[in-house]
């Protein structure tokens, strides 16, 4: 088999900051461009400024400038190959005849095109998660590829939390109703996953349930509801369920617009208020043009509202649920007066405790899988994360349904003691707004 070369564009690196230790025991070349590229994101508070500046920490441990001269192993023993940085190649006619502006990309094609036209017994591929970037290569003759390594394979088979169950014998499901449990057996489920939910049913009956992993029984989930929002359907019930159940430290909850998945969330964390010292609803910035927050004018409130702005309604939502006068109306405005109700961009709550909190991550399929783990990590003794989002609604460029944090999340956490997830699929703002979803 050919040995396989590949040309790593800048993204990827941004991406995940360690990629160079994935790509077994194939050899990788670095363009200048993209150094030159990494140096220009190095300062800034998100998680691409830091991708950039841990990823040149590694590189000059590696070896400095035996990279640039002869390359290096990235290794030492079998499993990896070599690493080069290439500094001095000119532009490749074709390229130049194609695209004459010039700009990065085409500095970095015109080695790819170098590579590709002279390195004749190796299989060069360029790896970017710039989907323009890939059609031009290939426009050229170049073989390009994403950046596989943290991308779930099938999107379509991905968990989606709950099953339903048709034709189940009355007795079963009247043996739930009296006793509020089953074993798997007597409930004609087979390996159930923890936390999974279950819709048992026939032409006159139905229950909802779920798998506890603790009691390794099948036990009924009622219809609750939590600070004034009441579940609208199955979906909304067991979600409500997943967010305030003790034993769960770690909910996932992914649906189009409207489904109600942040207004639940939200609804949950109100609640359960007396478990945790704080309530964090956060949202991921997307930055544009590596230009953070302080690019905008005004003060931090006026650089965050119009991102927030939607967390906000949700609380309205909440708050319009009780009189101006009510007790539970006045809590809310109370909470966040005395910060243990707190808005805020995910970029800012860096560095703070996460000690006994319960953490909402709204639009969370606008993360990186590293971004994910290095918020998760951090959670301290209490504390409780919820992740909230689309995973076919990314406002980033690099991002998509199968590798975005989101669904890396939901595919690596099935199966664990502590973990549920609900796909959301039913709109509930108005039939207008479903109507639209739907057929628009």
């Amino acid at each position: 088999m050919a040995r396989k070369w590949f040309i790593l564009d800048t993204n990827v690196i941004l991406h995940d900051h360690r990629c160079i230790f994935n790509f077994q025991d194939n050899d990788l070349i670095i363009p200048i461009t993209v150094l030159e590229e990494i140096d220009q994101f190095k300062r800034g508070h998100e998680q691409i400024n830091y991708n950039a500046r841990e990823f040149s920490r590694i590189l000059d441990g590696l070896g400095g400038y035996r990279q640039v001269k002869s390359g290096i192993t990235l290794n030492i023993g079998k499993g990896h190959g070599r690493l080069r940085i290439y500094t001095n190649h000119q532009h490749e006619p074709e390229v130049g005849a194609v695209f004459t502006e010039d700009r990065p990309d085409h500095r970095i094609l015109s080695l790819a095109m170098y590579l590709t036209r002279t390195r004749t017994r190796e299989k060069v591929s360029l790896v970017s998660k710039d989907i323009n970037l890939r059609l031009k290569a290939k426009s050229l003759g170049i073989a390009s590829e994403d950046y596989y390594t943290d991308h779930v394979r099938d999107i379509e088979k991905l968990y989606t939390g709950e099953r339903t169950l048709n034709d189940v014998a009355d007795p079963v499901i009247d043996r739930l109703y009296e006793s509020g449990s089953l074993d798997t057996e007597a409930a004609g489920i087979d390996k159930p996953v923890p936390n999974q939910y279950f819709i048992l049913r026939n032409r006159q009956k139905s229950a909802l349930a779920f798998y506890d992993p603790i009691g390794k029984s099948i036990r009924r989930v009622e219809k609750g509801n939590a600070y004034g929002i009441k579940p609208r359907n199955a979906e909304q019930t067991f979600s409500l369920h997943a967010l305030l159940n003790p034993a769960v430290q770690l909910v996932t909850l992914s649906g189009k617009a409207g489904t109600g998945k942040t207004l639940l969330a939200l609804a949950a964390a109100l609640e359960s208020r007396r478990s945790f010292q704080q309530i964090y609803l956060a949202r991921p910035i997307v930055p544009l043009s590596n230009k953070d927050l302080g690019f905008l004018p005004g003060d931090i409130g006026e650089k965050l509202d119009p991102y927030m702005q939607p967390l906000y309604d949700n609380l309205s939502v909440i708050k319009n649920q009780f009189k101006p006068s009510d007790r539970a109306h006045q809590r809310i405005r109370e909470m966040q007066e005395s910060d243990k109700l707190s808005i805020s961009a995910l970029s800012y709550i860096r560095g703070r405790s996460l000690e006994k909190i319960f953490f909402i991550v709204d639009e969370a399929q606008n993360l990186t899988p590293h971004e994910i783990k290095t918020i998760i990590t951090r959670a301290g003794e209490g504390t409780k994360f919820v992740f909230t989002g689309d995973p076919y609604q990314i406002d980033t460029p690099y991002l998509d349904a199968q590798s975005n944090g989101l669904t890396y999340l939901i595919d690596r956490m099935k199966g664990q003691d502590i973990y549920a997830h609900i796909t959301l699929q039913k709109g509930e703002r108005s039939p207008l707004a479903e109507l639209a979803s739907n057929l628009l």
